[in-house]
């Protein structure tokens, strides 16, 4: 176990590499705050499967509390740290997953798509990162932060001009704040999944055609799974990763190398 007696907060932490990383962190030994929202402004809503998520944690003989909130709205990430400090008596550490992926096109996207998608991807991303690391800044004894960017950080996409910056953004963040956190024992980094089926995704993924062309390009040749990135960010935030700040790994089964 790796992070036996951690206290864990996972944003986005009901679904797809959210669930797959709170489970994780769990089964490595962390106690988590599971961080979840069940609608944001753009219309788009779903069901969270948030009872199922502390249920399977809570399996693993940790403890689990739930805290639904917009990440964009830096009143929840302090929520959020609370939660961990009544519940747990403090944070260790972060994964800052929380993020949409509404495909648009460029020339017509609308100006509240684009606001929102920095807003969650972003600034939450910055939000929950500031109060997670003035938390373990406290306490004293250091802490680990893995946020999920993506591969989409370092290629274009035609129909995510609104969300590959918000990517790039936040691999760019977690090397600012390894500098700027270092001082306090506190390591950053950021993790890329490539073609991971999850629900954000599922139409692009469903596509037969674009199914069979990824699949081809992936050296390893299948799409990945949400616990291929959950357990990189367990290795991450614990001390096996005591000496790794301002990384970034890229868990794409080679998709990115694999330029013919």
């Amino acid at each position: 176990m790796l992070l036996e007696g951690k206290r864990a907060i996972v944003t986005g932490g009901s679904r797809g590499i959210g669930r797959a990383i709170s489970a994780e962190l769990a089964a490595q030994g962390c106690d988590v705050v599971v961080g979840y929202h069940v609608a944001n402004d753009a219309g788009y809503r779903r069901d969270t499967a948030i009872d199922e998520v502390i249920a399977e944690i809570e399996a693993l003989g940790r403890r689990a509390i739930a805290v639904e909130g917009n990440i964009a709205d830096p009143a929840v990430s302090k929520a959020l740290v609370q939660a961990a400090v009544d519940n747990f008596g403090g944070v260790d550490v972060l994964a800052s997953n929380a993020g949409i992926c509404p495909f648009h096109a460029f020339l017509d996207m609308p100006a509240g798509m684009l606001t929102e998608t920095v807003s969650i991807n972003l600034n939450g991303a910055f939000f929950i990162s500031q109060a997670a690391a003035n938390r373990m800044k406290d306490q004293g004894m250091g802490g680990a932060i893995v946020a999920t960017s993506s591969i989409s950080a370092l290629v274009g996409g035609a129909m995510q001009t609104h969300y590959t910056p918000t990517k790039a953004g936040v691999h760019s963040l977690m090397q600012s704040a390894a500098i700027a956190l270092g001082p306090y024992g506190i390591r950053c980094n950021s993790v890329m999944p490539g073609a991971i089926a999850t629900d954000l995704n599922k139409a692009d993924w469903s596509d037969p055609e674009k199914r069979a062309y990824l699949d081809k390009r992936i050296p390893l040749g299948r799409f990945g799974q949400p616990r291929d990135v959950a357990t990189v960010v367990a290795f991450l935030a614990s001390d096996m990763a005591a000496y790794v700040t301002g990384a970034s790994l890229l868990v794409d089964g080679g998709l990115f190398v694999n330029l013919q």
